[in-house]
């Protein structure tokens, strides 16, 4: 298959591009695709969901996310298949200020501040090589590393079709498979969450107690300095002491000497 297959039924999640959320239900009539009159809209989060599309004999249909109704209706009604019930006035003119389209960008809106847009960023530790020549090695650019703060996702992944004319055994299949797993995915989620915190928190810790070292190394030589200096003129007085202490005795053993000589 290919994104020009011809189907007849497209029911599922679509969350492609920025600011897309909508469970499309197109149906195909007479060589034509209709899509769903309604804006229905998917679970968005990080845990896996289920959907169902029930069609029924009597012209009606079901939608249900995690076995729970979200909407229901009639064919005819939530899908252009029959020709419009009001026709558009022939004599009804456009007006001159009359803008065509659906969805503007809000004026309002803005960034969040801690929004990261790319997914690599240069590694703050890396510093340029003391020998690196910009005129022969050319400008030097640092090494990546992956962006914590990165926002994207990557997509959905779609498994477990079922196709059935039973309603109540679709159901079951559903508890019995997606049912069993949702409670222990979400809390392995939560537990892969928890740590990664956890994993970010401690290397944070890591980079700050290395920049205290660094800074104390840069700062520490100094004091140690200081107090060689101070250790050192502590230790003059004594010494200069003890050597005159010294000088001393011998004068007097020298006198001793002296006498014994007489």
């Amino acid at each position: 298959m290919h994104s020009e297959s011809q189907y007849y039924i497209m029911f599922g999640p679509d969350i492609c591009g920025f600011g897309n959320n909508r469970l499309q239900v197109i149906l195909y009539h007479h060589g034509k695709y209709h899509e769903n009159n309604k804006t229905l809209k998917c679970r968005i989060n990080k845990d896996t969901h289920l959907y169902t599309l029930i069609i029924r004999p009597n012209a009606t249909y079901e939608v249900k996310i995690d076995n729970e109704k979200v909407t229901t209706g009639a064919l005819e009604d939530d899908w252009d298949f029959l020709p419009p019930r009001k026709i558009k006035d022939p004599y009804a003119r456009k007006p001159r200020k009359w803008d065509d389209r659906l969805q503007i960008e809000d004026p309002e809106d803005k960034k969040p501040e801690d929004w990261e847009d790319s997914e690599f960023i240069p590694d703050p530790e890396a510093k340029k090589p003391d020998d690196w020549n910009e005129e022969i090695d050319g400008v030097w650019e640092g090494p990546l590393i992956p962006n914590v703060k990165y926002k994207v996702k990557s997509g959905s992944i779609f498994d477990n079709f079922l196709l059935t004319n039973d309603e109540e055994f679709a159901e079951e299949v559903g508890n019995k498979t997606w049912g069993l797993r949702k409670d222990v995915e979400q809390q392995w989620r939560e537990l892969y969450e928890e740590m990664e915190k956890k994993k970010e928190e401690e290397e944070t810790k890591r980079k700050r107690e290395r920049e205290w070292a660094r800074q104390e190394d840069i700062w520490g030589l100094d004091e140690e300095d200081e107090e060689d200096n101070e250790e050192d003129s502590e230790k003059e007085p004594d010494e200069k002491s003890k050597l005159e202490d010294s000088a001393s005795l011998g004068k007097k053993e020298a006198r001793f000497d002296q006498k014994d000589e007489l």
